[in-house]
């Protein structure tokens, strides 16, 4: 077994993020396709690394004895989230090239905020993405925050 394939730290910790989906081949495919992921397992759970990081998807699902009460869903296509993947790239305006190729469906093209440029991107299952490229910070200059936004 190739151990740096899975997520199953020597020492200390590694970080994943878990999926809820609809459809796992579909998402599978996608995670793969567009950010060039590796399918460590197919399904059950479907375990896809990327860059440095895992991501793990099955379908939703009711309580279990470890999470009672706790019930599993996709979320819902609405304009609402509270939580988003964040992905850092070298070239943003070739990813975006490359990833519109591949179907992926971007909220707008990428703007520059002055720290970075970035844009951001919904998966199959409605889960948004943030791509974005380091510019500014690099040298110090960072965004204005937004009124009211927290961002």
């Amino acid at each position: 077994m190739e151990r740096d394939r899975w997520p199953v730290p020597e020492q200390g910790l590694v970080m994943t993020h878990f999926l809820t989906v609809h459809d796992v081949v579909r998402a599978r495919e996608f995670y793969a396709a567009v950010l060039g992921g590796d399918v460590v397992l197919e399904e059950n759970p479907c375990i896809v690394k990327v860059a440095n990081s895992w991501i793990i998807m099955n379908p939703g699902g009711g309580p279990t004895p470890d999470k009672p009460g706790i019930t599993l869903q996709p979320p819902e296509r609405t304009g609402t989230v509270s939580a988003f993947m964040n992905v850092r790239v070298a070239d943003i305006a070739a990813f975006y090239a490359q990833a519109r190729e591949k179907g992926a469906e971007f909220l707008t093209e990428p703007i520059d905020r002055k720290a970075e440029i970035r844009c951001y991107m919904r998966d199959p299952d409605g889960y948004l993405i943030e791509v974005g490229q380091a510019t500014g910070m690099l040298e110090g200059i960072f965004a204005d925050p937004s009124a009211g936004s927290g961002d």
